[in-house]
C-alpha cells in the first residue's frame, strides 16, 4: 500500500487535513499543523499540500469544502501525496454514524492513499484493535436498540 515508509532517501509525499470548529479550540489549525509537521519529520515525509474546514463542525460533511476537496483529489488519481496526515480521529470528524467517518477513510485507502493520525497512540493499520480504538476515540461506536420481547 502506498503511504510506506521507502527505504531509500526519499521522504514520502503527504497532504494534511487540519479542521476545526470554533475560534476557542484547544486544537487550533496551528497547533495542528505543528504536531503534523513534528510527526512527518520523524517519519520521513514531506507536507506537499493542505486542506482545511476552518470553523467547520465535524458532525457532517455538507459545509466542509476542505474534506470534499481532499477526497474528490484523491478519487481523480493522480494527487501528489501518498499519505493524508490527521491530527487525530477526531478532526478527521466526529460523524454520528461511525460507518460514515470509516467509509471517507475506505475512499483514500481504495485510492492507495494512506490516512495516519498523527496524535493517536495506535497505528491506523486496519488490525481489529486499531478499529476498535479509532471507534473508542470518536465516542460513537455502534449502538444497538434492545428489542422488545413478546
Amino acid at each position: 500500500m502506498n503511504g510506506d515508509l521507502s527505504s531509500g532517501n526519499s521522504l514520502v509525499r503527504a497532504a494534511q487535513y487540519v479542521r476545526m470548529s470554533t475560534e476557542h479550540q484547544q486544537y487550533s489549525i496551528d497547533n495542528q499543523s505543528e504536531a503534523m509537521s513534528l510527526y512527518a519529520n520523524e517519519h520521513k515525509m514531506e507536507i506537499v499540500q493542505t486542506y482545511s474546514d476552518v470553523g467547520k463542525s465535524g458532525l457532517t460533511l455538507e459545509h466542509r469544502l476542505g474534506l470534499k476537496q481532499l477526497l474528490e483529489d484523491v478519487e481523480a488519481g493522480s494527487p501528489d501525496y501518498s499519505v493524508v496526515l490527521v491530527y487525530d480521529v477526531s478532526r478527521w470528524g466526529r460523524f454520528q454514524d461511525a460507518d460514515e467517518s470509516a467509509y471517507y477513510e475506505y475512499r483514500c485507502r481504495l485510492a492507495n492513499i494512506a490516512v495516519h493520525y498523527c496524535a493517536e497512540t495506535f497505528p491506523n493499520d486496519g488490525s481489529l484493535s486499531a478499529t476498535l480504538l479509532k471507534s473508542a476515540q470518536t465516542g460513537h461506536g455502534r449502538r444497538v436498540q434492545p428489542r422488545a420481547i413478546g
